[in-house]
């Protein structure tokens, strides 16, 4: 995806038209928000298909192999589909991964949330379809629907079996104490005795959940952060650089292009053409 962001809606002709396509499993370099109003989804991800019917939720982090195909129910088929990079909201991409984690799929409750729910949907695609978009207010919009999504998944929670209660309560203490400390040149003991754990403990808790170590993390949300300044700021990549606590700007730099496939400057020039565009 050429785009930092993109919403669209998927209604019965749309539906009908993947539908008779073929579809075979597949990755991509962007994460997915399904939110299904009416209609339903077959879905085919971490090794496990299933049938969701409206109203549901759906997240599909970037690489994760899956399959989609919305159908329609009852002649009704609503479902919108929001495609972003991760630098397009650096401080919530981790948290979806740790809510999401071993159950993409989220069955919803009827009643005013849903309507809610497929009200900023409808806002963000109005935003989005501008001749010049706000991002900023996209970016707002979105982070209104990350917090109903997680009041909606609360609710539900009771589900979850002791030990991915514990982990995912540690994980995301860790993503809280990341959240606040990645730009410092810290490493996993830092972080692992905040946690009151072993630094293997909270990288095997890590390794299940998002299959990293919490270093690769750790550079993970760096990288995320560096691609968001270098979009949203004039900041030099030198400065980039010694805010994200690295001491060297080639250093730096050797990180970004190996986790990125480009130079911080070649990825500062091709996303200032596709935000002109």
């Amino acid at each position: 995806m050429n785009k930092l962001f993109h919403i669209f809606k998927v209604d019965v002709a749309e539906s009908d038209k993947i539908s008779a396509q073929q579809n075979d499993p597949h990755s991509h370099d962007f994460e997915e928000l399904l939110i299904g109003i009416n209609g339903e989804l077959e879905h085919f991800i971490d090794f496990n298909a299933s049938q969701m019917q409206a109203p549901f939720v759906s997240f599909v982090t970037k690489g994760k192999v899956h399959r989609l195909i919305p159908k329609s129910k009852n002649g009704k088929c609503e479902i919108w589909g929001i495609r972003f990079k991760s630098e397009f909201v650096p401080e919530s991409t981790f948290q979806l991964y740790s809510l999401y984690h071993g159950n993409a799929n989220l069955k919803l409750e009827e009643g005013n949330s849903l309507q809610r729910l497929g009200t900023i949907c409808e806002m963000m695609y109005e935003e989005a379809s501008q001749e010049t978009p706000s991002y900023a207010i996209i970016k707002q919009l979105l982070s209104v629907l990350f917090t109903m999504l997680e009041h909606e998944r609360k609710k539900l929670a009771t589900t979850h079996n002791t030990l991915q209660k514990t982990q995912n309560v540690s994980f995301g203490n860790f993503l809280t104490i990341l959240e606040e400390n990645f730009r410092r040149p810290l490493g996993v003991d830092f972080y692992a005795e905040k946690l009151f754990m072993s630094s293997r403990n909270l990288n095997l808790i890590c390794q299940d959940i998002l299959e990293q170590s919490v270093s690769e993390i750790i550079e993970t949300r760096k990288l995320i952060e560096a691609k968001n300044l270098l979009i949203s700021t004039d900041k030099t990549i030198t400065e980039i650089a010694y805010e994200l606590g690295y001491n060297e700007n080639s250093y730096f730099s050797n990180v970004f292009k190996k986790k990125s496939g480009q130079s911080p400057s070649e990825f500062r020039e091709e996303m200032k053409k596709l935000l002109s565009s």
